[in-house]
Order: structure tokens, then sequence, then C-alpha cells
């Protein structure tokens, strides 16, 4: 199967194109595309893997769906379009980074600038139906992403991988975390935030780990 996706994402993960579950899952997206509205826009489903190429991952940021209101989702976890209000986890993360750093909260939501940098902003699940949270779970992205995460700590190593929440502190039991910083807590979610995601210093954390292995730092 010819998948659109980023030259050397499309190197390393060309066996699971093949796969039947991946076959299964692009017919299940095809057609839920044409008989619904499903986010991301269809163009950027693999927007992540596109702005950032396997060999410039530096960081590794697990989320687990798609927004699902209009104009949200763009294909990087946590990430809204330019002049969308930011939903509320994207605010706390934003008001972390200033307590963490001292960085002001900045005009837009819209996270390519991590990406370019070497952040891969990885959904569990790629895609979703319109105003239903989770309503492609189970259909075989998450196989995929398992199968992206084995790839990344496989065949590189001294990445930061950011675990926020128990479901992405799952994904997190396939991580080498000798090789590699991991960095676990609460999920930023109204819910969660107030019970460790503030004041964890994931992001001077990262930085620092960046550093000491010889990589530039983000820009957050």
């Amino acid at each position: 199967m010819d998948v659109k996706i980023e030259q050397t994402w499309k190197a390393c993960l060309n066996e699971e194109f093949q796969k039947s579950y991946f076959i299964q899952l692009t017919d299940f997206v095809r057609n839920d595309y044409k008989a619904e509205t499903i986010y991301p826009p269809a163009s950027l489903i693999f927007n992540a893997f596109n702005l950032c190429p396997f060999d410039k991952v530096k960081v590794v940021l697990l989320g687990q769906d798609p927004y699902h209101e209009p104009g949200q989702a763009h294909g990087l976890c946590f990430s809204v379009r330019a002049g969308v209000p930011f939903p509320p986890s994207l605010r706390n993360i934003f008001k972390e980074i200033h307590d963490d750093l001292g960085k002001p909260v900045p005009q837009s939501g819209d996270l390519t600038r991590w990406a370019e940098q070497g952040v891969l902003l990885l959904n569990a699940t790629l895609t979703v139906k319109a105003h239903y949270a989770g309503s492609h779970q189970g259909k075989g992205w998450e196989t995929f992403t398992d199968a992206v995460i084995r790839k990344l700590t496989s065949e590189r190593k001294n990445l930061v991988y950011i675990l926020w929440g128990s479901y992405a502190q799952r994904k997190g039991e396939m991580i080498d975390s000798t090789q590699n910083l991991v960095l676990q807590s609460p999920h930023p979610s109204p819910l969660s935030a107030s019970r460790g995601f503030f004041g964890n210093k994931h992001f001077s954390k990262a930085n620092d780990y960046l550093e000491k292995t010889g990589q530039t730092p983000i820009e957050w």
C-alpha cells in the first residue's frame, strides 16, 4: 500500500503498511471520510510525521485522540490551528511552560513550531468522528502507533518521551528507559492538572537531557 507520508517514516514503516490490520484500517477510515465529518482533514492525518522526520525526532509527546470539534485538529496532538481558542489542556500546558521556563503564553496554539524542532506530537489514534471523542479507537490506529514507538525505541536512543496520564503511560511500557529519558505525570486536563501536572517541570527536564546528550534544546 502506498501511504502518503514523509520519506524517512515511509522507509521504516513500510512493512507496517502492508499488514492486513493497516489495510482494513485504511478502508474503514476512507469510508468514514466519505460518509461522515472526520477530523483532522484527510491531508493532515500524518502531519506529525511529515513535520518531524524519523531521524530528526528528539522528543516524543503522546496524546490520545484528535480534537473532535470544528477547526481544531490538524494532525498534531494538543495543537490547534492559529486563531482557534486554546482547549483547556493546551491552556494548562502553556501555563506550566510559563511557570517552568518563564516564557509568556503564546498568541497561537499551533505547535507546528515544536514539530519542526524535533518534537513528534503523536496521538495514539489519528482520526476521530466529529463531536464523538474516541470514535475511531479500537480500529487499528493504536496498533500502528505502537509500532511507531517500537521502531523509535529500537533504532533511536537519547530521546525524551513525555507521557501525561495513564493512557500514555501504558504506551510507555514499550520504551527502553535505560537508553532514553521517560517523563511521566498526570494529564494536563482540568480534571487532573492540579494532581501533579502543574510543577512537573517536564519542559526544562527535557531540555536539560537534550543538552546533556549533545542535542539542541527545544524552544518551547
